[in-house]
């Protein structure tokens, strides 16, 4: 049996693609099903890996939005478009919804609202409050930023405040605005660093907008992040970008937002992984919700850990050749980055 501590994108995912070869694969999750309210883009190679995995695609494609493409307006003409590559927006209780049907539905053993409060990283023992919850041969720790099982592997690895603070907006009617449909738009300000000090993104169809800020400002305590009324942030994301038309449509349209601060979770002085407790997704690997990439890497996370598990190769070599593989392509992404912005 393997035991997944956190039921995200990453735990659920694998869990459930263990039961669909009937590999017993218990998960502790503490939250409810649904997880909060912002949202998230998967390309086309998401979805052939979630396919592979065997989550159905109907279900997939009924829980999001199709995104034609993408346009950079703070960059130079005809370096800020950039054509669709099978990307689709989904909400995230949305994709966790069908996520967690898929594992529910292949014989997953889904345990929420149960914290994990301890891992012990030699034995194998997981620990809810005083109580022994599961004693494995396996635990993966999939419990994302604030992971207690990366606490007690790593003490000294913390997570680290990105310099942004995130606003995620879904309106609550339709909204036309004077922006291209199924398009993702992303507005700032530049500033010196490779990424914008402050940057406006949204998406528009015929059900609803989605829209982001990302704020460059001291990170708010995290004890109040979360749901928020829209007016309480107002002024501060009218400031994201040039466009405030837009961004008064939108606000005016929307009730609340999910706030939070973007924090990384540094890996290249990371100890080796090693059985009995390995870590996976944003729990040895989280970046800013700027780069777009966190979720992509949680479902690669989850496919390597599955192969390695079900051909009895070591699942600790599969994520040293993760760690290598996301190092790489983030060193890409920042190359490309800034080529577009030169």
């Amino acid at each position: 049996m393997v035991t997944i501590i956190g039921g995200g994108i990453a735990g659920t995912v694998l869990a459930g693609a263990l039961a669909c070869h009937e590999r017993t694969a218990r998960v502790f999750e503490r939250r409810t099903p649904g997880g909060d309210g912002s949202f998230l883009v998967l390309d086309r190679h998401a979805h052939d890996v979630l396919a592979e995995l065997e989550v159905p695609s109907a279900a997939l494609m009924a829980a999001s939005y199709p995104v034609s493409g993408f346009r950079f307006h703070y960059l130079a003409p005809g370096r800020g478009e950039l054509n669709s590559r099978g990307h689709r927006l989904y909400r995230r209780p949305e994709l966790m919804r069908a996520l967690t049907e898929f594992a529910r539905g292949a014989g997953a053993d889904l345990h929420f609202d149960t914290p994990v409060t301890d891992i012990d990283p030699t034995s194998g023992t997981v620990r809810s409050g005083n109580h022994v919850v599961a004693i494995d041969d396996l635990v993966i720790a999939a419990d994302g930023v604030d992971s207690v099982g990366r606490t007690r592997l790593e003490p000294e690895r913390t997570p680290e405040y990105a310099g942004q603070v995130i606003f995620y907006g879904t309106t609550i009617t339709p909204v036309r605005l004077s922006t291209e449909p199924s398009v993702l738009h992303f507005d700032g300000r530049l500033g010196a660093g490779i990424l914008p000090t402050s940057s406006f993104g949204h998406l528009w169809n015929d059900e609803a907008a989605f829209w982001f800020a990302r704020l460059t400002r001291p990170p708010i305590p995290q004890r109040e992040t979360g749901f928020h009324p829209v007016s309480v942030w107002a002024e501060h994301i009218r400031a994201a970008a040039p466009d405030t038309d837009i961004i008064d449509q939108l606000l005016d349209h929307t009730e609340t937002l999910h706030v939070s601060n973007a924090r990384t979770v540094p890996f290249d002085t990371a100890k080796p992984p090693q059985p009995p407790l390995i870590l996976c997704g944003d729990a040895d690997h989280a970046i800013t919700p700027a780069a777009g990439r966190g979720a992509c890497e949680a479902i690669d996370d989850a496919d390597a850990l599955h192969r390695a598990l079900l051909t009895g190769s070591d699942p600790a070599a599969a994520m040293v050749v993760r760690r290598r593989r996301i190092a790489a392509e983030r060193e890409e992404a920042q190359r490309l980055y800034a080529r577009a912005r030169s």
